[in-house]
């Protein structure tokens, strides 16, 4: 899942310094900061890079009220599936890149909102 034509699209990056530039070229094709995530295992480096990149978080406006509460008793990586499912990725999808995060890559997101 690599076209940025595409209403939802997703890569999985080494690390932030590439994740700021995938940030960069999505805005620079017509993104904006509402359309773009960055999620990483590590909170705290996800917070920073999304800073630095200029990227959205995703919140309540994505995953519900539901959703956000039941965050705070889940595991990270049961957090991370449930804020990529709600952005429009299968569970299969969903797995396979929070596996990826567990290796330390970062993971950019973007997803046109509807009009």
């Amino acid at each position: 899942m690599d076209s940025i034509g595409a209403q939802a699209y997703a890569k999985i990056l080494e690390n932030g310094v590439q994740a700021i530039e995938e940030v960069k070229r999505l805005q620079d094709s017509g993104f904006t900061r509402e359309d773009i995530y960055v999620i990483s295992h590590d909170q705290n480096r996800e917070d920073r890079i999304a800073e630095a990149a200029g990227a959205g978080e995703v919140g309540m406006n994505e995953e519900g009220l539901f959703g956000t509460l039941a965050n705070m008793f889940r595991s990270r990586g049961d957090e991370l599936r449930s804020k990529i499912s709600s952005l429009g990725f299968s569970e299969a999808e969903a797995d396979f890149y929070e596996k990826e995060l567990d290796l330390g890559k970062v993971l950019v997101i973007a997803k046109k909102r509807p009009s």
